[in-house]
């Protein structure tokens, strides 16, 4: 004898309420642990110009052998002297 659906048990299993077990831990608001943030102080910036950047592309070009940084080095110094017309 088969039983249906209607007669079998799997019509009577109700859904378990969760009235048992840890409570979840409660939201909390994010935030940044820097108290100050966005503030700066004038020793803190240091600003250095195109010209002094240039200048250490080059210095450090030469003193790696890193094929990378050499590479990243190059765009960096084509990019400047591209945007003062010099290349």
């Amino acid at each position: 004898m088969t039983e249906t659906f209607v007669n079998s048990n799997l019509s009577k299993i109700k859904p378990k309420l969760r009235t048992s077990g840890a409570i979840s831990q409660p939201r909390r608001k994010a935030g940044s642990s820097l108290k100050d943030i966005g503030v700066t102080q004038v020793d803190v910036v240091n600003l250095v110009t195109q010209d002094q950047y240039l200048d250490r592309m080059i210095n450090a070009f030469h003193a790696t052998n890193d094929p990378k940084l050499k590479k990243f080095i190059y765009e960096q110094i084509r990019k400047i002297k591209i945007q003062r017309n010099e290349w």
